[in-house]
């Protein structure tokens, strides 16, 4: 058996360094763990950054991809895919949407929602009506319209000039984002809760008030649900918490229940301005993964993951309160569903090596907030397990024993 050491040594010689690596070597793994090449078990409280929201290897998503494997792995998008349609009808009798773009990742859909918006606003409008609105520390995606949409300087560093047309406000005040529109703007473009930026929930009635003012100002709204969307705040998208509809929605991660794949979903009337040669993807929504991406809609709208989500949420939630009553440098506590943070006074990177050490896998953004997504099928005992683990770090941190 090749070991977890002689893997990190031998990547070490053929892969780009672009992510700061943990000596971690997953081979396995099964609802809510992972085993790593040396065979020992992690609780994952990661979830692949919000990606395994049926946990890992679900039997259904597994069965889906075998199935399809052994009939049509892929074909062009110049034919009429049924795998994909079918994902397409889930999709749209479930949100907002008419009409379904299929892509790879997050930051293709991302880039796909740019694209129409302009191109949308052009024909609509005319030229000259480029301008997108976003939040500061927002996050897109790594390509480079992706990055010059986020609100992140240090995301944008080292790759000027970036693309052009963006703006930026601070998260959740309506004011900031009234007096940046411009006869210029075209669009405004929001994750419904920032994950990378911090899990920042915004004001009560704010989006609301985003809907309104796009409305009276003719702007698209475009909702970034790469990460919030299918079923991590515990409804199916996370814009049915405010009971309102963008014009423009963007999923990844989760909605393939493991493998890779995005969409950008959208009204009819928005998606009119996309006709042929406008925007395309070679692989986005072959057969393989858009069948990964049926299994998945069907379980998620069957309701018991998402009531899970929201039951186990809940607890995840108290439990991390009644930590925050014990030690004093937790700040806050915030989400919503299986999507929480847990804000601190300290630097959390430590905290995340140690928690790997004792078996718990959880991440750290923006230097101080600790991310909690775990599987949406998790259990209370689970979550009991991940607390205990949690609560030594901080004792051993602050040198008090039980």
């Amino acid at each position: 058996m090749t070991t977890s050491a002689n893997w990190i040594s031998r990547g070490e010689h053929v892969i780009t360094r672009t992510y700061g690596r943990y000596p971690l070597v997953p081979v396995r793994g099964a609802g809510c763990r992972l085993w790593d090449a040396d065979g020992r078990e992690y609780l994952d409280f990661l979830a692949g950054v919000a990606v395994n929201n049926l946990g890992h290897c679900h039997p259904q998503v597994v069965a889906a991809l075998q199935q399809q494997a052994s009939t049509l792995l892929h074909c062009s998008n110049f034919y009429h895919i049924p795998q994909q349609i079918e994902l397409a009808e889930l999709l749209t009798a479930n949100s907002f949407a008419d009409r379904a773009f299929f892509c790879n990742s997050g930051a293709e859909a991302n880039e796909a929602a740019i694209k129409l918006a302009r191109k949308y606003s052009l024909d609509k409008h005319g030229s000259d009506r480029s301008g997108i609105i976003t939040a500061l520390e927002s996050f897109h995606g790594r390509t480079l319209g992706a990055i010059s949409a986020t609100g992140q300087d240090k995301v944008r560093t080292g790759f000027a000039p970036t693309v052009p047309g963006f703006s930026y406000v601070p998260f959740g005040e309506i004011d900031a984002l009234e007096a940046a529109i411009t006869p210029e703007t075209c669009a405004v473009l929001l994750e419904p809760v920032q994950g990378e930026g911090g899990v920042n929930l915004p004001p009560a009635g704010y989006l609301k008030q985003v809907r309104q003012l796009c409305d009276r100002h003719q702007l698209l709204l475009i909702f970034d649900e790469v990460q919030v969307g299918c079923g991590r705040t515990g409804h199916l998208f996370a814009y049915q918490h405010d009971a309102i509809e963008p014009d423009i929605m963007t999923l990844a991660k989760a909605l393939g229940g493991g493998p890779p794949i995005g969409a950008m979903l959208s009204t009819e009337e928005v998606a009119t301005s996309f006709g042929p040669g406008t925007h395309g993807s070679t692989f986005g929504g072959n057969p393989l993964i858009a069948a990964a991406g049926i299994a998945t809609m069907k379980v998620l709208l069957e309701g018991h993951v998402l009531d899970n989500c929201v039951a186990v949420g809940a607890y995840l939630r108290f439990r991390l309160e009644q930590l925050k009553k014990d030690f004093p440098f937790i700040r806050d506590v915030r989400g919503r569903g299986l999507m929480l943070g847990v804000e601190l006074d300290i630097e959390g990177a430590d905290i995340v090596v140690r928690a790997m050490q004792k078996g718990l896998l959880i991440n750290c953004t923006v230097g101080r907030v600790l991310r909690l997504v775990p599987p949406l099928t998790v259990s209370r005992s689970e979550v009991d397990q991940a607390i205990d683990i949690i609560e030594d770090i901080f004792r051993e941190m602050s040198g008090v024993t039980q």
